[in-house]
């Protein structure tokens, strides 16, 4: 039988006598999205960036797709959208497109990109010259882009308002669908997990540990706010945290 896509053994992390990770273990499929739920400090973010190879485990094995954190290509996508300040959306797609291409693949890639978050208007445009949300759409089609199997989601809707938050969603899920990777997405909100989960994990306090696995019952595509589905779900959810 093959590895999970996305693989935690035995991680121990900890901050001087602070143990956030202890003997912790966990797996996520591939090509699906995997959304970790648990209280502030359980350490969701540090997983995340164990995994990227932004942080150092002090034991433990991490394997995304085979290959050990930080050997591999990994997307990212942070709270805030870090697009290169002096290319247009277009070119920052671009610039995570490799050489190899193709000017007109490249440039049909793009368009395909752009118009999945419905910012086909704005491809010549500045980040300096977007709302927040067209920005966050323009970030999340340049790392779906980005030739990579694995990307990781840090809290990359919070703070915004409900309807904006909503088109996000529907425009992570387009790209979802056209450019399949491993996603693992950490939230605190539960309806938001609901929406983009195909599998949900819900941590405890540190030493984190998983207290509730959870594969989504409602397919993507019956996925939406006022899915009849959620609250039952909702409270299981509410109740592991």
């Amino acid at each position: 039988m093959s590895e999970p896509a996305i693989l935690v053994q035995n991680l121990r992390k900890g901050f001087g006598d602070f143990t956030l990770f202890d003997d912790f273990s966990f797996s996520c499929g591939g090509g699906r999205t995997s959304v970790l739920l648990g209280p502030s400090g359980c350490g969701k973010t540090t997983l995340l960036n164990l995994l990227a190879g932004l942080a150092a485990a002090d034991s433990g094995r991490l394997l995304l797709h085979g290959l050990p954190a930080g050997a591999g290509r990994v997307s990212y996508l942070f709270q805030q959208p870090r697009l290169l300040p002096w290319l247009t959306v277009e070119k920052n797609l671009d610039f995570v497109l490799p050489p190899r291409i193709p000017r007109r693949e490249r440039q049909a890639l793009i368009q395909g990109q752009l118009a999945r978050v419905s910012l086909e208007d704005a491809a010549g445009k500045y980040p300096r010259e977007l709302s927040g949300g067209m920005a966050q759409r323009a970030a999340m089609a340049r790392a779906f882009l980005f030739e990579s199997e694995t990307l990781l989601m840090d809290e990359a809707f919070q703070g915004l308002d409900l309807p904006l938050k909503f088109s996000l969603i529907a425009a992570f899920q387009k790209l979802a669908g056209a450019l399949p990777k491993t996603t693992l997405f950490v939230t605190h909100d539960i309806r938001e997990a609901l929406l983009v989960g195909d599998d949900i994990f819900v941590l405890s306090r540190p030493p984190a540990r998983v207290v509730l696995s959870m594969a989504n019952p409602v397919p993507r595509e019956g996925r939406s706010p006022g899915c009849a589905e959620f609250p039952r779900l909702e409270k299981e959810l509410l109740a592991a945290l």
